[in-house]
């Protein structure tokens, strides 16, 4: 794994993909707040400078040295203070944010972005470093979705909201909600403030919205997943969360749908030997992939943009310990779109990785409908967002996971096989997934063969650890 995050610290502004990391020497900007947060934080961030200041007065050597010495000591003990965990509430009932997490300086990894955690000042504690800032700024930035009430009720049934049943809904919907912004805005977009908004940021929560006139609505998803034993107040799992995907871009491409009514990527779920009938790792076939391109364009083009959904299930109660390293080695390629999972009967959006934690989206808050009119561009859209920062151990998450990924053009995909297949190759006989040039090929890369692999395990065998998906 040491070779494969090597395409994230690049600070570039020429692209629309190119990706803002931080960088220790120089002071990225804060999260945008409202004015109000603004002045409180130039207020609070001022505060220091007051006890900085240097006497001018004329003294002697030892007196200004002594004086200089005082007010160091002074200044460092206020600043313990304005760091420290009473201040911090303060700062989050101020300035409107709220953390979760641990005090580590380890870099974050959050979708392919990795933020440098450095602090200048040895009593100054990690949440309040810059790189943590370009860090809030960024995940503020991804777009939530929650439980909702009040909607139109779904088909035939009489059920207006999904709270306690559509978490792995909402979990889906904010991967592929944050594939369409990759897509549309690049992976550096972060939501402006204030209104007005891009239209492609409007247009995207639009289709999202709760009614059957919205594209990717819970509606919409629960009827093309019937055949998956999807219905309105049943929970579903993350396999049949994949499929339903795959079935509703199929079925807007069948029906010949106008182009703003189609899904606007392929979708490729990567499953195991003969559909998952044979377990084992699953297995990524480069001539499937490039097929299924070429039907998304209707044989216009050899390769189109590509939705990889890759659904496991690494263990019986809990993920096996050997693949923890490789689920939080997948947050650190470019095309990393996270991981629906969460701990076990509770989906959530796993969207980035600090030592053996998990930064995550929350599904489970309930909010009243909000349907998005996609020429409203100064439109109320912060129940889409989220500034509380939460975290949980990577090996506390439900075994039953699917991991994301996109992959604008053929250059993309072949980036990403080569970072998959380093995976694969360093893990052991245990990949998540291999990768092959063919479908009856009899070896897949990073695997002796993946129609025969077994390894010694204190805990579990590998037969143990997959499911037929």
């Amino acid at each position: 794994m040491k070779n494969i995050p090597d395409r994230t610290e690049t600070n570039l502004t020429d692209s629309p993909d190119t990706i803002r990391g931080s960088i220790c020497s120089e002071p990225g900007p804060s999260n945008r707040k409202s004015p109000k947060s603004s002045l409180w934080s130039g207020f609070l961030v001022s505060a220091f400078s007051v006890f900085d200041t240097h006497s001018e007065s004329k003294i002697s050597h030892k007196k200004t040295q002594e004086t200089s010495t005082g007010n160091h000591g002074w200044t460092a003990a206020v600043k313990r203070v304005m760091n420290g965990g009473s201040m911090r509430r303060i700062q989050e009932r101020v300035l409107g944010y709220k953390t979760n997490v641990s005090n580590s300086v380890s870099d974050i990894w959050l979708l392919g972005v990795c933020y440098k955690i450095c602090l200048e000042d040895p009593s100054q504690e990690p949440v309040h470093s810059t790189g943590y800032a370009a860090f809030s700024e960024d995940f503020s930035s991804r777009i939530l979705m929650t439980y909702r009430k009040g909607f139109v009720s779904i088909g035939d049934s009489k059920y207006t909201s999904d709270v306690n049943w559509g978490c792995m809904l909402r979990s889906s919907q904010m991967l592929v909600a944050q594939a369409l912004l990759v897509h549309r805005l690049g992976r550096p977009w972060r939501k402006p403030t204030p209104p007005p908004f891009d239209r492609d940021y409007i247009e995207i929560l639009h289709m999202f919205g709760d009614s059957e006139d919205s594209l990717f609505s819970i509606h919409n998803l629960l009827k093309a997943g019937e055949s998956y034993a999807l219905a309105p107040g049943s929970w579903v799992g993350p396999y049949a969360m994949c499929r339903t995907w795959e079935t509703l871009a199929r079925s807007k491409i069948e029906k010949n749908e106008p182009e703003d009514k189609l899904f606007p990527m392929a979708v490729y779920i990567v499953s195991g030997d003969e559909d998952g009938e044979r377990g084992g790792a699953p297995v990524l076939c480069i001539e499937d992939a490039s097929r299924i391109c070429s039907e998304f364009s209707r044989n216009q083009v050899d390769w189109s943009p590509l939705l990889l959904l890759v659904p496991l299930v690494l263990g019986l109660d809990k993920v096996n310990p050997r693949y923890l390293p490789f689920l939080a080695a997948t947050f650190t390629f470019p095309q990393s779109l996270g991981i629906l999972g969460g701990r076990p009967g509770a989906s959530t959006y796993l969207v980035g990785v600090q030592d053996d934690k998990v930064f995550y989206l929350d599904p489970h808050e309930v909010q009243q409908t909000v349907n998005i009119s996609k020429d409203n561009l100064e439109a109320d859209t912060s129940s889409y967002h989220c500034n509380v920062i939460r975290q949980i151990p990577l090996e506390s998450i439900d075994p039953s996971l699917a991991i994301g990924f996109y992959c604008r053009d053929k250059d993309d995909f072949d980036d990403f096989c080569s970072r998959a297949s380093e995976l694969a190759t360093e893990s052991n006989g245990a990949p998540l997934f291999t990768i092959t040039q063919a479908r009856h090929s009899t070896k897949a890369s990073g695997t002796r063969s993946h129609e025969v692999d077994s390894f010694d395990d204190d805990e579990d065998s590998a037969k143990d650890d997959w499911q037929l998906l």
